[in-house]
């Protein structure tokens, strides 16, 4: 009898074993496609683009009343709506999916919704028209994943009990039949959407509103996968989706979910708005693209069409020349996998899916990149659509890689770097790399390389400058000369001695790409600057107002701008510095950023705005 009951219960195990092994089998074969998309086009198109303003939330601030809100309808035209000229636009940005909004909190259906009370493009916009079917049927066409977003509230349906702000028109505990004919009237859109669309994927918003039982969330969500036992549900149905969806900030750290997407303005607006010129240079998306990839996750980028279809000049400069970037770079996009720690590369990278390639991100042209801790060592090196390029390298016994580039055409947005090995790359977060002597890097010939090495020893926090007669200001210092010292490399050291005098350890992981170094006080951080950049040096988490940038040793004042800065919000934006390509040092620029007290970082998770003020 015992060794019956032994033998049910190993049988009971063993089919609890291959049922949950079955389940993550079948997760993982739903999500692949979205793993390996990397980019995909957000559109917010709603009658808020006739007079250019907030989305759904204009109306819910009471910035405009609701009756005027509706009014839009009317200039809702699509007159030059073209299905066929936005597929072609998104796929020749390299996006492999689009995510188009079906109806907002508004409440606006832009297809012919035949639920109870609905208001549609179809019946009562100018438009007259079912503006979502003619789009997914050439996403289909082209090959693209088809992504419909869908706003649990819908702020104007008299089932719903929040109108705005400050109105609710009932409470759900008081009358609970009106908030069931509430969820049969969205789960009936659902139904529809599910039925005649067929998506890949559902992009919820706004479950905060209510929990999940009064969303009657598992109940959706075991609806939309009756249609489609596949179909990738964003996170936004309190938690029950496939995915995370942090919102305009670029994490700082790499979300702990497998799979993750950041939706991205282009300027700081979702829907269309013609007085938002704050718009991100196309350099800045491509650069926030990589640095997506690089943490193993999607970039999912909005446009805002106008009321007649047309897409602004602006948005389209941006899509365009992201299709230059990932249709010269597509082995070192789709398919891939989070890169090295920023340890063991102070920089953007990724991985292969078979871990044989490894891609860096370069954002700058240089002269040399390094790799830490690297177990395994590389057969070929290459400059991703450069076949003129020379990539050379050198592995040291503590598998520290030194790739030296020559005749190269660095991109003017981000170079990329593919290494390819024999086996899957390996790295240890156990590195090897001692601080040299200060007067073997003063006697080095390659002032580059000595200038690199002290930012690099200063950022892990190991000061090569103290005690050795450096001074704050640079003049008579009393550092040791031998008639072998480089010149070069001690006017360096002069020239920034600000940042190498009692300066200590620099930023951690994610905040900058590159090296960095914080004051004594903590209140001035230095960045080193390698080589020319493409663009604006970015700056992520920073929570300080910031008093001033200028260039170290050198007195030159240098502007900056915020992005993606949500004034209500404790989630800083993303600061963005002019460095003038005729104010670098050849060796290695530095950075001086005064800030308003010790410095203060934001490292926390990035989730979704909840509160549009």
């Amino acid at each position: 009898m015992k060794n019956r009951i032994t033998s049910l219960l190993l049988l009971s195990l063993s089919i609890g074993s291959i049922t949950a092994q079955e389940k993550k089998n079948h997760e993982e074969s739903k999500m692949q496609w979205f793993r390996d998309a990397k980019l995909g086009v957000f559109i917010h198109w709603g009658i808020y683009s006739v007079n250019g303003i907030s989305e759904s939330w204009s109306f819910f601030n009471n910035y405009i009343n609701h009756d005027n809100y509706m009014k839009q309808l009317g200039g809702f035209s699509a007159s030059r709506y073209n299905p066929d000229e936005w597929t072609r636009l998104i796929k020749e940005s390299g996006a492999k999916y689009s995510v188009i909004t079906t109806r907002h909190h508004d409440g606006i259906s832009l297809w012919d919704s035949k639920s109870d009370k609905a208001i549609t493009s179809f019946k009562d916009a100018a438009a007259k028209e079912d503006l979502i079917a003619p789009f997914v049927a050439d996403l289909k066409k082209a090959g693209l994943k088809t992504g419909l977003y869908y706003s649990l509230p819908d702020w104007s349906h008299p089932y719903y009990d929040v109108n705005t702000r400050t109105k609710k028109r009932y409470d759900i505990a008081k009358d609970p039949a009106r908030w069931q004919n509430f969820i049969k009237y969205y789960q009936g859109q659902l139904s529809e959407l599910s039925v005649q669309f067929k998506p890949d994927l559902i992009w919820f918003d706004g479950d905060w509103e209510h929990t999940s039982a009064e969303w009657q969330a598992p109940q959706t969500l075991a609806n939309l996968r009756k249609y489609n036992p596949n179909i990738i549900i964003n996170s936004r149905l309190n938690n029950h989706g496939d995915y995370e969806t942090p919102e305009q900030g670029i994490p700082v750290v790499a979300p702990q979910s497998k799979y993750w997407e950041l939706c991205y303005t282009m300027n700081d607006s979702w829907g269309y708005q013609p007085f938002d010129r704050n718009y991100k240079s196309p350099n800045m998306i491509v650069r926030t693209l990589a640095d997506v990839i690089s943490m193993g996750g999607n970039l999912l980028i909005d446009i805002g069409p106008k009321a007649d279809g047309s897409i602004p000049a602006e948005q389209v400069k941006i899509l365009e020349n992201l299709g230059r970037w990932t249709k010269k770079n597509s082995d070192a996009i789709y398919t891939t996998r989070q890169g090295l720690p920023f340890a063991n590369y102070r920089g953007k990278s990724a991985l292969s899916a078979d871990g044989k390639k490894l891609f860096l991100y370069l954002e700058e042209a240089k002269d040399f990149a390094k790799i830490y801790g690297l177990t395994t060592a590389p057969v070929s090196a290459q400059v991703i659509g450069d076949s003129n390029a020379k990539v050379n390298y050198n592995q040291d016994q503590n598998g520290n890689l030194i790739l030296s580039f020559a005749n190269t055409q660095f991109d003017k947005d981000v170079t990329v770097v593919q290494l390819n090995f024999s086996e899957p790359v390996k790295v240890t977060n156990k590195i090897t790399d001692p601080a040299p002597a200060l007067q073997s890097l003063l006697e080095n010939a390659d002032a580059k390389k000595s200038a690199y090495e002290i930012a690099n020893q200063l950022h892990k926090g190991t000061n090569l400058l103290d005690n050795t007669g450096i001074t704050q200001d640079g003049m008579d210092m009393k550092i040791k000369k031998t008639a072998k010292t480089n010149p070069e490399v001690l006017n360096w050291i002069s020239k920034n001695a600000e940042a190498l005098y009692e300066t200590g350890a620099g930023l951690p992981d994610g905040h900058y790409s590159g090296m960095s170094a914080l004051s004594k006080d903590k209140q001035t951080l230095y960045l080193f600057v390698e080589g020319t950049p493409t663009g604006q040096i970015a700056l992520k988490g920073l929570k300080n107002n910031i008093s001033r940038i200028r260039i170290a040793g050198e007195g030159s004042i240098i502007p900056h701008h915020i992005y993606n800065k949500l004034y209500w919000s404790a989630v800083p934006g993303i600061v963005y510095i002019d460095l003038p390509k005729e104010r670098l040092d050849k060796n290695l620029t530095v950075i001086a950023i005064l800030l308003d007290k010790p410095v203060d970082l934001y490292r926390e998770k990035i989730g979704a705005v909840e509160s549009n003020l």
